[in-house]
This record gives C-alpha cells, structure tokens and sequence, in this order.
C-alpha cells in the first residue's frame, strides 16, 4: 500500500464521517450529496492505486 493510496482512503474515510455528521445535523440534501461524491471518489481512487490490482 503506497501513501497515496492509504492518504486517499483516510481522507475518503474522514469525509464519509462528515457526511454522517451533516446527516444527524439535519444539513441540506445538496451539500450531504456533494461530499458524499466526494466521499466515494477519494475511496475508488484509492482502492483503484492498491498495488493489489496489478
């Protein structure tokens, strides 16, 4: 596991931890949806970079 990839997952991890946060908090639809894309796109990329793969 390369420190990008492991970087990517951590801050992907971090990010679906605020769209559970902004869940409970009752934020609007539109920002839970855009970091939750954000979420998912820094969790593929890292999974995506795993040496595993290859």
């Amino acid at each position: 596991m390369t420190g990008l990839s492991s970087l990517l997952i951590v801050v992907g991890l971090f990010l679906l931890g605020g769209v559970y946060s902004f869940v409970k908090q009752k934020m609007p639809a539109s920002l839970i949806v855009l970091v939750s894309i954000g979420a998912a796109m820094c969790l593929v990329a890292g999974v995506m970079r795993l040496a595993v793969w290859s």
